[in-house]
């Protein structure tokens, strides 16, 4: 029984498998053909016409003539409502749609198409989204689960916390496909399962318990429905905007918080709306939910007086607009926004209704536009709390800028309107931006990191209207985007599970399919895209739509993506051709679209706003267009473009940049697909339009996704499941047996024939191109259909054939039954007939004739039953020839298993052994691990004293942007005023050549220059004032250099007292590395003799296990010998009991024959030989046994001796033992001491290269001071040379420039003009300086955003060198013409020379500057040669711990040397396995004997049948009549006797035999016992080499520990050597003992053998007697072979091969047991294996965060030193360019003092000519001083910033230095771990194929155990008929 929610979810696939319609599919060839209504029909294909067929529809019968090229395959129906459309084997267009079709109409409405969750929205609420549910798909795979939302979400979710990797899941569609819905559903299954507060007790069915912040994000989204949704034709809750909602989580899977992006928000609709359609569902919510205190507040009035609600009040059916407005509000609290706030923004909402409300009028006499009435706009100043005046004022006649003024136009009413409207539109679109960013910090108010998220994207899918616009195109192009962005990872899966599969395909990347028609929208330049096109359009003040589509169509016309439109222009301007199709635009105000501009006058009001929420909404004015550039003002406009041209951004640009952002996001995410369908527009439930579905999918992408799946190998079939269901078509293909399903398909497809393009074979599966498994499939059940034809053909063959059989012997039957009806008829009526009926019963003779009859009868049935013996003997010879073959061949299997089992347990030995290392190697690598978890944390708190370093430093270089950033504020402000200035200049200009030609202007002008020569006047004193100044800065700097003179004669006093100390360390480090050299000396010595020790206790370990060995060896064949002589002893009881038992049957075979045969002498002759044979066969028999019992005796004697001596042994290597450990405790205990002395010499020699390091540092601090005073006073000294000679040259240079300044007048006019270039040159810098700023304000990385930074000031600081030096030309030009023009030159002559001195000595103070940083190189080239000795040391370290390594090679070796031992206790477990082989050979020899019992009974049979013979002779002889009963009674009697007895020697001869197979089974039993007990040594001897490797490995990690203390216990080292040579001479002397006991041990072993090889002589003499003695029975036996054997018999043979059965069954129990406890252990290893396995894997998961932390702390190092670097690359950078400015402000200042005097001299000669031009230098003039004050300050700033980096830059060196030696040593550490790590993977791996191995040859013995066993059982039968045939 299905529930409703299985119904919606697994559907019913019933018809899947039904063969009917699998027969139609098959016969009919169906296929779908394109109809009108329906999309795609189906039909039949009945004829073919070369391009064409006729094809009959099925639905109506029609027959239809169509093209090849349109007809698209049918797939089977296995395919129907297949849950992932990918799998189809047809990928056509009709086929996706009718698996959507057909799960739809059974209510499911989600489907996979590869990547894509495909939904198809049902119009109707389905019970598949409750909470049972979301625990169905919670933590489950995708393919396990029907498709559903929740499987997508589970599977983002699961892989965000297995792989740490972003996830996103992209809902994309119509409006009304079911975007938002779905978005809710996956935010609710997300708060189930990944809340952190869980209740206990849920609040209902659907509804859910989550924390605060779970609410939160639930509650968010009625928000944004409310503000953002409003009711369309298709939808009646149409989300108008797009959202990127993104769920941040913590590392354990919580909520942590969100953010919501917002995209594209349709900010028309709050104006007009179209029929039948509402605004946003605010306006409505308020309108009828608030309040009367709300209603007045809000100044709220009747639907029908909003100009902006178009329709009025339209209803949504099943909403009451009452309530919603409630669950706003609830959710505005559970957001926690404050009233106020909530009240601020329904403000702004009914201000937007109520600025709808203005109306406009005409003015009669001009075109001006009036406010008649303004109630509207007074309510909407109360409610933007503004100025109703100014308001009015600001509409109707605004304040427009017209070059550099502001004039009030006044607007027309068309302008008015479209002002408000757009003021309407502006302050909605703030509102709800504001609301996002609101919502967003309720979002974000936890503490907790998160360390992933889940983004959800929920945004418009690919629109194609009759009149699309730019709203269509941005929607486009961001489907474009999206669906590259499907491509690329669908190409980047593909790729992944071809390589995975080893599948050799050309790769594409289906995202470079769509990057034209990108490049089209949005490339930048070359040829630049639309969106750029626009743009540029928007800065030209004439520009229209039409020139912009002109512009559109002349760079983007030959475009492959691009064509002209086809319809008439009044439709369409262009057309592009997308993915999903060509899409027409009209470009139809597109310009005001994209600059959206706004009333400045009004925006400056709302910014002014004494209401705190409206000023807020308005903050940032900087990005309004204003209406001026909207005017199309002519030539003034120009001009404003200029200055505003980098402070607005377009629509465009903006949606372009978030766009970029967003797809940034999503590319580093791991994306999820999902696409949403309407099915009708009629919101129907069960209704789907077939065209409207293809549409969908074509602009969804779906069929591009399905078009990459057809260019590759969609259908995948696992090798298995390909095989089972098409193996049918190649019957004799795949070889009978086991074969891999690789090789099968391989062989499959070979026998297909199939084209070597159409199919790939891959690792696990094939995989064919589209439309082959249908073709398959086809083949297939022609196949099926054939062969059930074929098959009922025979059952009815048979059928027929039983029927006329019984038919025939029916018929014979009635035949048989009428001849005796007929005979009998005759003989009724006959007298004699009835007489001879009468009489025949009673005569006697009669009677005879019956018993005579009878007893035929039993002869005849005696004889029958013998045939069948007979039969049944010659089958069970063939069988028996069978067997013996078949037990050759299992010896020979037994043999190779055996050898296999040893392999087996050696393997199992090694494993152990592994097993116990590798727990070794885990108790180091533990204690390791919490050292190095220490160090970690040592170096987490250095690292956080780094990071504070870091955050320090930050912030000071963000003091040092804002700074730079104040500065270039000032700086723009100046060039702004330098614009103007120039401007002003080229005024001048013209007015200067219209002077000439007007005298009247002239005049006034003079009037107004006479004005200016005052102000200049006034200027050139404050000048003065500067002068006066500059010279009290020059004694300032006077007396700072008599300061630091002082200050370095005090460093040169320090600097020698520092030397002479350094001398004296320096010696004191001589001596201690004089006695480090000896004591490492004494170390090295020392070692040596410590290895010498350990090698010999070595050798005399290797010695004594040796011994032990041998000893072992000695018992386990003495223990062999006494179970042999126990088994002879066994074996001649057995004999004897043989004897006894033959010498009776002897005796009654004698009484029996003198009874029967006492006639014939022969007989008597044969009866005394007999007796002569059997006398002689017991006295062998004695004189055996006696012979026997001597060698037991003398076996006996010898063992005892043999036992007595190896104990002997035995107690002598004990002691010797005892001896060697005694030594070795003396030996450690030396050891720990020495190492002891080591330590504190490290210690010591540490502390005393510390305190060297400390010195050396303060020497060399002071000797860089000192230096720096000497190079400061040689600089002082060059200084005063240089001026002196600077004098003298500038002389010289004075005279030339008199001569110059003739040239140079002539030159004023061309350089005027370069002036200029150079002035738009210098605008141009300064926009690129402005860009380049804001870009670094985005940039995200610290060091990038410093470096380009810096870049940036080092180009503004040449960019004003190039400035000054432009202005410095133009200064000197104008010198050269004053001086021309005046008189008085030589007075400025005198003030140049000034300048020129003060110049030159700022020079030299420069040149001081740049040796003293000189000097800084220096000194850090030093500090780098202590960095390389470090080094030194550092490499000297590592040579020590390379040493170590080799001590711990050499360890490895001790344990190499141990394993050798374990392979030779192998080789003696193999010994032991060869001696068990010997055994079963007995049993073999005993089997042998068997067969000549076999051959005893054959000629028994024989004489059986000659007896019989002699029977039928006598039968013959007497007369019939004449016999007499007595006699043939007596023969009977006589005849029973002889069967018993005969029966009495069968049983004997069983009970023998039984004997025989108990001897075999205790021959099995202790092969058994012996291989337990050799096992149990093995284990004993592992044992105890592992708890002498873990004593080694504790020795030698003892010995590496104190190895430091070593050094200390020198002399003491000397006495102990003596002693220990001394116990080592000792120990020789015990070693020489054990050897000659070892030699003396292997003399008696090989006594010993050759006692063996004697004892195995005699018992072949003593088998050979034991044939002889058979062979004498068998002769005995042929002789009595003369009756005959009765039912008995058979009977009694059955019962005794019951009795062997149940023995054997027993016995297979037993085995079976034994299997059973193997199996147990074999599991118990596997569970140990697993553990350890476990354990390992933790280790390296421990090991790769230890590595993925070294690695973190690597990267923190390599950033601080590159951080570092940069720094002192830019401190370089800073004090060059320090230096260059400093000499162009010296350069300046004289260039002022020079133009100073000037001015003064030549104010009265050049008052009527150049006025103008004075002007305009003085103001440039003191632009300059400003500019050269601010760069004054700024260089003061950048020198205390110099010193302060430089201080931290010294600490930040020390810091990294520390570091480095710590990452080196934690890289060593990682190295010697990871190495062992693959050491013990290696180990691992090969124990994990050990265990394969052994476990297979465990299967292996079972199977052949089981044979043995059947076979066993065989022979068991066997030898129960052999008896029952003996007897």
């Amino acid at each position: 029984t299905m529930t409703d929610a299985d119904m919606f979810l697994y559907g019913d696939r019933s018809g899947m498998n039904n063969p009917m319609a699998q027969a139609d599919w098959a016969t009919k060839k169906l296929v779908w053909v394109p109809s009108e209504k329906l999309g795609f029909e189906a039909g039949s294909i009945k004829e073919e016409h070369g391009d064409e067929c006729v094809v009959e529809l099925t639905d109506s019968g029609k027959k239809v003539k169509i093209n090849k090229d349109d007809i698209q395959k049918m797939n089977p129906p296995k395919f129907s409502k297949v849950e992932d459309m990918a799998e189809l084997t047809c990928l056509n267009e009709a086929s996706v749609l009718h698996n959507l079709k057909e799960r739809y109409y059974s209510g499911l409405i989600y489907t996979y198409s590869g990547l894509f969750c495909v939904v198809v929205n049902p119009y109707k609420y389905l019970p598949i989204y409750t909470e049972e549910i979301v625990n169905m798909y919670k933590g489950k795979k995708r393919h396990e689960m029907p498709p559903h939302i929740y499987a997508i979400t589970d599977t983002a979710y699961r892989s965000m916390m297995q792989d740490r990797e972003d996830q996103s899941i992209l809902c994309t569609g119509e409006s009304g496909a079911g975007k938002t819905e779905n978005t809710k559903k996956v935010i609710q299954y997300l708060a189930h399962v990944a809340s952190s507060f869980k209740s206990k007790k849920d609040q209902g069915n659907a509804v859910f318990s989550h924390g605060e912040l779970e609410k939160q994000l639930l509650q968010a989204n009625p928000i944004l429905e409310a503000f953002g949704n409003a009711k369309t034709v298709k939808n009646d809750n149409s989300s108008r905007f797009g959202k990127f909602i993104r769920i941040n989580f913590d590392v354990n899977g919580y909520i942590v918080g969100a953010n919501i992006e917002t995209y594209l928000l349709e900010k028309s609709r709050a104006i007009r709306q179209a029929k039948e359609e509402r605004s946003f569902h605010i306006f409505y919510y308020m309108l009828t939910g608030a309040g009367d205190k709300l209603r007045s507040e809000l100044c709220l009035e009747d639907y029908s007086k909003y100009r902006f609600l178009s329709n009025g009040n339209v209803k949504i059916p099943g909403q009451q607009d009452k309530d919603m407005f409630t669950e706003t509000m609830d959710a505005f609290q559970i957001m926690s926004i404050p009233e106020e706030e909530i009240t601020g923004l329904l403000k702004v909402v009914s201000a937007v209704l109520q600025l709808g409300n203005m109306t406009f009028k005409k003015e009669r006499n001009s075109d001006q536009a009036s406010m008649p009435d303004d109630t509207a706009a007074q309510k909407v100043c109360h409610l933007l709390s503004i100025n109703v005046t100014d308001f009015t004022r600001a509409i109707l006649s605004p304040r427009i800028k017209v070059g550099r003024d502001y004039v009030q136009k006044a607007q027309t009413q068309e302008q008015a309107e479209f002002a408000v409207e757009a003021l309407a539109k502006a302050s909605y679109e703030r509102m709800f931006r504001w609301l996002v960013l609101r919502i967003n910090k309720a979002l974000d108010k936890t503490k907790r990191q998160g360390a992933s998220f889940i983004g959800i994207l929920d945004i418009a899918g690919f629109e194609i209207f009759e009149l699309n616009s730019f709203e269509q195109l941005c929607i486009n192009y961001t489907n474009e985007k999206l669906q590259q962005l499907f491509n690329h990872t669908m190409f980047i899966l593909e790729q992944e599970e071809y390589q995975r599969e080893g599948i050799e395909w050309s790769f594409i990347d289906f995202g470079l399919d769509l990057q034209p028609c990108i490049d089209l929208i949005e490339k930048p330049a070359g040829p630049p895209g639309i969106l750029a096109l626009l743009d540029e359009e928007c800065w030209f003040p004439k520009a229209t739509d039409k020139s912009f589509v002109e512009k559109v169509v002349q760079e983007q016309g030959t475009h492959p993506k691009f064509q002209k439109p086809k319809k008439l222009k009044d439709d369409a301007d262009f057309c592009i051709i997308h993915y999903a199709g060509k899409v027409d635009y009209k470009a139809d105000n597109w310009l005001l679209k994209n600059m959206d501009p706004l009333n400045e006058c009004v925006a400056t009001l709302l910014n002014q706003s004494t209401d705190k929420f409206t000023a807020d909404l308005w903050r940032d004015m900087d990005r309004i267009v204003g209406l001026d550039k909207v005017a199309g003002m002519s030539d003034s406009m120009h001009g404003a473009f200029k200055t505003r041209k980098g402070m607005f951004r377009t629509v465009g640009q903006l949606y372009k940049e978030q766009l970029g952002n967003l797809m940034a996001t999503l590319r580093n995410t791991n994306p999820n697909f999902v696409r949403c369908i309407i099915p009708n527009h009629e919101k129907k439930a069960g209704k789907l339009e077939s065209h409207l579905v293809l549409d969908q999918l074509r602009c969804n992408g779906v069929l591009e996704g399905i078009r990459i799946c057809r260019q590759g190998f969609p259908n995948r079939i696992v090798f298995q499941e390909f095989r089972q269901r098409y193996e049918i078509l190649t019957p004799n293909s795949i070889p009978k047996g086991f074969m891999d399903g690789k090789q099968a398909c391989v062989l499959m497809i070979k026998a297909l024939e199939l084209d070597p393009n159409l199919y790939r074979i891959g690792q696990s599966k094939v995989f064919f191109r589209a439309g082959v498994l249908a073709h398959l499939e086809e083949e297939r059940d022609m196949k099926i259909t054939d062969v059930i034809i074929s098959f009922q053909a025979w059952c009815r063959g048979y059928v027929a054939r039983k029927a006329f059989t019984k038919r025939q012997q029916q018929l014979t039957a009635m035949k048989v039954i009428q001849r005796n009806c007929a005979a009998y008829l005759k003989l009724r009526n006959w007298q004699w007939w009835r007489l001879f009926t009468k009489v025949k019963p009673l005569l006697q003779v009669t009677r005879q004739e019956e018993e005579m009859v009878a007893k035929e009868e039993e002869l005849v049935k005696v004889k029958e039953r013998q045939l069948q013996t007979e039969e049944q003997l010659k089958e069970y010879e063939t069988k028996h020839q069978q067997l013996t073959a078949e037990k050759l061949a299992l010896q020979e299997q037994l043999q190779a298993e055996t050898e296999l089992c040893a392999e087996a347990e050696e393997m199992r030995a090694r494993l152990a052994t592994r097993k116990q290392e590798l727990e070794e190697i885990l108790h180091d690598l533990e204690s390791r691990l919490e050292e190095e978890e220490e160090r970690v944390t040592q170096m987490q708190t250095e690292r956080k004293k780094m990071q504070q370093n870091i955050t320090d430093l930050e912030q000071q270089l963000d003091e040092e942007e804002a700074a730079r950033q104040k500065l270039q504020m000032e700086k723009v402000t100046t060039d702004a005023k330098l614009k103007k200035l120039e401007e002003d200049v080229m005024v001048l200009d013209d007015q200067n050549s219209k002077l000439n030609k007007e005298k009247k202007q002239l005049e006034e002008r003079i009037s107004e220059f006479t004005t200016n020569l005052a102000e200049e006047e006034e200027k050139s004193k404050s000048l003065q004032k500067l002068k006066n100044k500059h010279e009290a800065m020059i004694t300032d700097l006077e007396d700072r250099l008599r300061k630091e003179e002082k200050v370095r004669q005090e460093l040169e006093k320090n600097r020698r007292k520092l030397e002479g100390d350094s001398t004296e360390l320096h010696d004191q480090i001589a001596d201690l590395q004089a006695q480090i050299a000896d004591l490492r000396a004494q170390l090295a010595k020392k070692e040596e003799e410590l290895h010498a020790a350990l090698a010999r206790i070595e050798q005399e370990a290797a010695a004594k296990n040796s011994a032990q060995k041998k000893i072992r060896e000695l018992e386990a064949q003495i223990s062999e010998l006494q179970e042999d002589l126990e088994l002879e002893r066994q074996a001649r009881t057995k004999a004897e009991k043989h004897r006894r038992d033959l010498g009776e049957e002897l005796e009654a075979l004698k009484t029996e024959l003198e009874d029967t045969l006492d006639s014939t002498a022969a007989q008597q002759e044969l009866r005394s030989k007999r007796e002569m044979e059997v006398t002689q066969l017991k006295k062998n028999l004695e004189e055996e046994a006696k012979i026997h019992e001597q060698q037991m005796a003398d076996m006996r004697q010898k063992h005892n001796q043999a036992f007595e001596e190896l104990n002997e042994q035995l107690e002598q290597a004990k002691r010797n033992k005892v001896s060697v450990e005694k030594a070795k405790q003396a030996l450690e205990s030396e050891w720990n001491e020495l190492q002891i002395e080591m330590k504190t010499l490290t210690q010591g020699k540490g502390e005393s290269e510390h305190r060297r390091k400390k010195a050396e540092a303060q020497v060399q601090e002071l000797q860089v001071k000192y230096g720096e005073s000497e190079r400061q006073r040689q600089e002082v000294a060059n200084k005063m040379a240089k001026i002196q000679l600077e004098l003298d040259n500038v002389n010289s240079l004075l005279s030339q420039a008199e001569g110059k300044n003739i040239k140079t007048s002539k030159d004023l006019s061309s350089t005027e003009s370069q002036l200029q270039d150079a002035q738009k040159l210098l605008q141009e810098e300064t926009r690129q300086k402005l860009a380049l700023s804001t870009r670094l304000k985005q940039l995200e990385d610290e060091q990038n955003s410093l470096r380009e930074m810096l870049e940036e000031e080092e180009e503004g600081k040449k960019n004003l060198e190039k400035q000054v030096s432009t202005l410095q030309a133009q200064l000197a030009e104008m010198k050269k013409k004053l001086e021309h023009e005046a008189s008085s030159v030589e007075g400025a002559e005198e003030g140049r020379k000034r300048s020129q001195r003060e110049l030159e000595s700022i020079t030299q103070q420069l040149e001081e500057k740049t040796t003293a940083y000189d000097k800084l190189d220096k000194t850090k080239t030093r500090l780098q040669q202590e960095l390389d000795d470090l080094i030194v040391d550092q490499d000297h370290l590592r040579q020590i711990v390379s040493s170590l390594e080799k001590k711990q090679k050499k360890f490895d070796q001790m344990l190499a040397e141990e394993k050798t031992i374990s392979t030779q206790y192998a080789e003696e477990r193999d010994k032991a396995e060869a001696e068990a082989r010997e055994k079963e050979t007995r049993a073999l020899t005993l089997a042998r004997e068997l067969e000549t019992m076999t051959d005893l009974k054959d000629e028994l049979d024989r004489a059986n049948k000659l007896l019989k013979a002699e029977m039928e002779d006598l039968v013959s002889s007497k007369d019939d009549v004449g016999k007499s009963v007595h006699e043939l009674e007596k023969s009977k009697r006589a005849m029973e006797q002889q069967l018993e007895e005969m029966k009495v020697q069968l049983e004997e001869l069983e009970d023998e035999l039984q004997a025989t197979e108990d001897a075999k089974l205790r021959l099995e039993v202790n092969m058994q016992a012996m291989k337990a007990q050799f096992d149990r040594d093995l284990q004993a001897r592992d044992e105890q080499g592992e708890e002498r490797r873990k004593q080694l490995v504790k020795q030698v990690r003892e010995m590496e520990v104190e190895l430091e203390d070593e050094r200390r216990q020198r002399s003491q080292a000397l006495s102990s050597k003596k002693k220990l040579e001394m116990d080592l001479a000792e120990l020789a002397l015990q070693i020489d003992a054990a050897n000659k006991g070892r030699d003396e041990a292997l003399k008696q072993l090989k006594k010993l053998q050759a006692q063996m090889k004697d004892l195995m002589r005699e018992l072949d003499e003593l088998r050979l007697s034991r044939e002889e003695a058979i062979n004498g029975a068998k002769e005995t036996e042929k002789k009595l072979k003369a009756m005959e054997a009765d039912a008995l018999h058979f009977q009694e043979d059955l019962a005794t091969a019951e009795r062997v059965k149940k023995q054997v069954q027993t016995e297979r129990d037993e085995l079976q047991d034994e299997i059973n406890s193997t199996n147990t252990k074999n599991s118990l290893l596997a569970d140990e294996k697993r553990r350890l396995e476990a354990r390992i894997t933790k280790l390296e998961e421990e090991l790769e965060e230890e590595q993925l932390n070294t690695e973190m702390v690597n990267d923190r190092l390599k950033r601080t030193t590159l951080q570092t670097e940069q720094l002192t690359t830019e401190l370089a950078a800073e004090r060059s360019s320090s230096q260059r400015l400093e000499g162009a402000r010296s350069q300046l200042e004289r260039q002022n003092k020079e133009l100073k005097l000037k001015l003064q001299e030549l104010e009265g000669i050049i008052k009527s000519k150049n006025k103008s031009s004075i002007t305009t230098l003085e103001a440039k003039i003191a632009q300059l001083e400003e500019q050269l004050d601010i760069e004054s300050k700024e260089r003061q700033q950048s020198s205390r910033l110099a010193k302060r980096t430089e201080k931290k830059l010294k600490e930040v060196m020390l810091q990294v230095d520390d570091e480095r030696r710590n990452t080196e040593q934690y890289k060593d550490q990682a190295e010697k771990t990871n190495t062992r790590m693959r050491q013990l993977k290696r180990q691992l791996e090969e124990a994990e194929e050990e265990a394969t191995r052994a476990n297979a040859f465990r299967r292996k013995l079972q199977r052949e155990l089981e044979d043995a066993t059947e076979s066993a059982d065989a022979m068991n039968r066997e030898v129960s008929t052999l008896k029952s045939k003996l007897r």
